[in-house]
């Protein structure tokens, strides 16, 4: 604003002097910067009107967005150990929610939780969007409204490297213990894709790793970006193929009905597309999961630190750490 005043002073020097010459450029100039001021003022109250549309919806908390997300699940979320020590929250829709937030001049909060929890605090009004990875299958667009794509992923069926060869198809899986998170989609792939396996529901993605690479699952059913940043971070874990899936993608889920809310997401959705922001988000989350010795995946103790792990998770990490060794060696 003050260049502009001073850009205004000066024009108006400028059409006095011209005035004292006498010359008939003088109307000319005055009647210029009369319409540079318009046109600034107008713009400026565009600016506004926009930004008043964009914040038309109501919150949860006045001047925040509250985000229900699942910290297990990199590289879309999850924590990231600073250099201090202390966990931060990261991950590809982490990113997203914060610009998001920022757009709308609101201050970003998130709730984590279990993935299982997070549609159900939803519909108890408790968070304004769930944002971890949703596909918005059928089921779910019953109870919830649904952003349009952002992430177009897909869904992968994971083994152990050293059984890569052993299995050929879901067929081969039949009595056998097979993983997928509570309350997912992989959940209903596994129901779909193999009726006759043992099916294991765990609540944390991390959980279905630790029992594939430990031989207590024989294969697991992943989202497609969250299973091949596992296969880097445990060189014994593999994609053993893709699973055929309708709906590919991730949407924000927001409550039924709140279409205001719905159509301020899309339009940001859309904006982040245009201007390649979220593909920056993706590379950058997948280049800090990479970072295994400094990422956690789960929730946090009440003191907002990093679980300690117990004498049996202690014993369980050190035989998957001691077997990913032996199979880098063998490499």
């Amino acid at each position: 604003m003050k260049k502009q005043i001073f850009a205004g002073a000066m024009a108006a020097v400028m059409a006095l002097s011209m005035a004292a010459c006498g010359g008939s450029g003088a109307a000319a100039t005055t009647a210029a910067a009369s319409k540079a001021e318009e046109t600034t003022a107008a713009a400026e109250s565009q600016s506004g009107e926009e930004k008043k549309a964009e914040v038309s919806f109501e919150t949860i908390k006045p001047g925040k967005l509250v985000i229900g997300t699942s910290p297990d699940f990199a590289p879309y979320e999850f924590y990231h150990i600073e250099k201090d020590g202390e966990p931060k929250l990261a991950g590809f829709d982490v990113a997203f929610a914060q610009k998001m937030a920022d757009d709308f001049g609101l201050e970003v909060e998130f709730a984590t939780m279990d993935f299982d929890g997070i549609l159900m605090e939803l519909q108890n009004g408790s968070i304004d969007l769930g944002i971890s990875g949703f596909s918005p299958d059928p089921e779910r667009q019953k109870v919830f409204d649904f952003s349009d794509i952002y992430y177009k992923g897909g869904q992968s069926f994971c083994v152990a490297k050293k059984n890569l060869e052993k299995y050929k198809g879901f067929e081969d899986f039949k009595g056998l213990a097979v993983g997928a998170q509570t309350g997912s989609i992989q959940y209903g792939l596994a129901e779909k894709n193999t009726p006759d396996a043992n099916i294991i529901g765990l609540p944390k993605v991390t959980d279905i790793v630790s029992e594939l690479t430990t031989g207590k699952l024989e294969g697991a059913f992943m989202e497609t970006a969250v299973a091949e940043q596992y296969a880097k971070n445990y060189p014994d874990l593999v994609v053993a193929w893709e699973v055929p899936y309708d709906t590919k993608g991730s949407a924000v889920a927001v409550k039924k009905g709140n279409q205001a809310l719905l159509d301020a997401v899309n339009a940001e959705i859309k904006a982040l597309q245009a201007d390649g922001s979220l593909d920056k988000f993706i590379t950058e989350a997948q280049e800090l999961a990479s970072d295994d010795a400094n990422v956690y995946q789960g929730q946090l103790d009440e003191n907002g630190k990093v679980k300690a792990e117990s004498e049996g998770e202690k014993t369980e990490a050190a035989e998957t750490t001691g077997a990913a060794a032996e199979t880098t060696k063998a490499q």
